[in-house]
């Protein structure tokens, strides 16, 4: 009897077992599904804000009594045109690796992971370069005796704080992406192993 009690009872913790298994699982993949949604989205709306702030501020330019002005006078805002471009190009280049699970490995998980920090860094410099630029148009600057140029031309400062407040935002996607990648990058793939080419290194030591 004892040993038939025994018996069920190794089975009952064996059943157990499998079921915590598999519920931790079915969490694990639930929880790859929610992430996977989650990069998505964040692939897929750089595009449209990116492509949104190009427009503005390709179609940023004015002309009235005190003159004429266009996004094409500052080298920042140029600057802020071409890095949006960018930025929509390889969304719409990352969105396809990313949709498509066959295409997922290592050398491809680190292309996405390089990337996306660079694409981080350039937003960035693109938008603390044109805020720089807008702040002296907005508020001149008294020792170089340079004018607000915002009081005669109001809808291009308008215009263009809405590029740079949108680019900001593909800021913001982009970090959370780089969070993301490093995140599938670091716990999918293990660190390389380097104890087999450590084994012929050899140390000189130098006496004196």
């Amino acid at each position: 009897m004892e040993e038939g009690s025994g018996v069920l009872e190794s089975s009952r913790s064996c059943k157990q077992l499998i079921q915590a298994e598999g519920t931790h699982e079915e969490f694990e993949g639930n929880n790859n599904a929610v992430l996977h949604l989650v990069e998505m989205l964040l692939r897929l709306f750089p595009i449209l804000l990116s492509v949104t702030a190009l427009i503005i501020m390709l179609k940023n330019s004015e002309e009235n009594e005190y003159g004429s002005v266009s996004y094409t006078d500052l080298s920042a805002f140029r600057y802020l045109v071409h890095v949006n471009g960018i930025c929509a190009g390889y969304s719409l280049f990352s969105v396809v690796f990313a949709a498509l699970p066959r295409l997922s490995s290592m050398p491809t998980n680190w292309t996405l992971f390089l990337l996306d920090q660079v694409l981080t860094y350039l937003t960035l410099a693109a938008g603390a370069a044109s805020m720089e630029v807008l702040y002296l148009v907005e508020k001149g600057n008294t020792s170089t005796t340079w004018s607000s140029a915002c009081r005669a031309f109001g809808p291009f400062c308008h215009k263009v704080t809405a590029s740079i407040a949108v680019t900001f935002v593909v800021v913001i996607c982009y970090v959370l992406l780089s969070l993301i990648s490093s995140y599938k990058l670091f716990t999918k793939y293990d660190a390389p192993d380097v104890s087999n080419t450590s084994k012929g290194v050899h140390i000189v030591a130098f006496h004196g």
